[in-house]
């Protein structure tokens, strides 16, 4: 047994076989400023337009063409806020409900709360980023139980598995914790960094290293190592109700957004088709004439609504894909 298989890359910028360039933009930056890259980039290719196609200025003087473009837009963005009213109806069908399955809900939030207090002897943390945290720290707590206890191990294959087992455990903790500590939540911090720890491979090392030597742990060992399983166990319900409450957050947030932005762009577009051609503005700038300036810069800002929706929904389903299975089970081929 190598130490690739007892032990693997555990941050999501580790195990991601994608450059860190793209990364960033699905998952890592703001969201409003992946808006703006996309909304900046498709104006400027726009509006390049001209050097590949220099008849498209002359297109665009027959009043016909912008109203047709623009009118175009206008069902499209209030397509995109229809949609959004359908997400919004989503979430708060999720949220509604009679009082027994809220009951229900509120038994089974403080049954995993209770779980969690007997585990780390303390209260269970509110806040999403401590309440993560302490479960982190417990797998530390009982790894470092598990070191001591197999330190002695008489077989040397075991001995090398175990602490290099227990080091990539260790490791891996101190690194989340780290970017935990502060996280707010609201933000994608606290999302980001419970990615980071890759409990679902360690709960299978557990697995494996006790069935491979029963015949070498003692008691001690081997009530140390399902300790520890245990804890890594309880971090992955935790990571994926605190994600489902961030998908929720951030779903919401883009609904404003959304229409927030749909408003004005549908004015835009309104006064493109029914105020402007080719004698509304006239003249050339850096070599392209104004008019196409204008229908570049209003065409690209009806699309701001669509850009947000690209966005989020980015975010959204990469982090929902890279989180599909619960528990040891590996999906990526980059994992295996």
């Amino acid at each position: 047994m190598t130490d690739d298989q007892v032990s693997t890359a555990d941050t999501m910028r580790e195990r991601a076989d994608e450059s860190r360039l793209k990364l960033w933009l699905l998952v890592g930056a703001n969201r409003l400023v992946v808006t703006a890259v996309l909304t900046v980039s498709f104006f400027v290719l726009f509006s390049l337009g001209t050097v590949f196609e220099p008849g498209l200025s002359t297109l665009l003087r027959n009043r016909n063409v912008i109203a047709w473009v623009f009118a175009t837009m206008i069902t499209a963005d209030i397509t995109i806020a229809t949609l959004v009213v359908t997400i919004g109806q989503l979430i708060l069908s999720q949220e509604n409900g009679p009082l027994g399955d809220q009951q229900q809900r509120m038994s089974m939030a403080m049954d995993f709360r209770g779980y969690v207090s007997e585990l780390v002897d303390e209260p269970a943390p509110a806040d999403p980023s401590a309440f993560l945290r302490v479960l982190v720290n417990a797998a530390r707590t009982r790894a470092l139980a598990l070191e001591d206890a197999t330190e002695g191990l008489s077989n040397e294959a075991a001995a090398e598995e175990f602490d290099e087992f227990t080091s990539s455990v260790l490791g891996n903790a101190d690194t989340v914790t780290d970017k935990l500590d502060g996280a707010r939540f609201g933000t994608f911090d606290v999302v980001h960094a419970a990615l980071d720890f890759n409990y679902g491979w360690k709960v299978f090392q557990t697995q494996r290293l006790e069935d491979e030597y029963a015949d070498v742990l003692d008691e001690e060992q081997r009530t140390a190592l399902q300790d520890l399983r245990q804890s890594l166990a309880m971090f992955g319900p935790a990571r994926e109700h605190v994600k489902t409450l961030y998908f929720q957050w951030d779903l919401i947030n883009l609904s404003r957004l959304i229409f927030y932005a749909s408003v004005p762009a549908l004015l835009v577009s309104g006064m493109m088709v029914t105020y402007v051609d080719a004698t509304t503005v006239v003249g050339t700038t850096l070599g392209v004439q104004n008019l196409l300036w204008l229908v570049a810069g209003a065409f690209t800002f009806t699309l701001v609504p669509f850009f947000l929706l690209l966005a989020y929904i980015l975010r959204i389903t990469t982090v929902a894909k890279r989180t599909l299975a619960i528990g040891p089970l590996i999906l990526r081929d980059s994992q295996r």
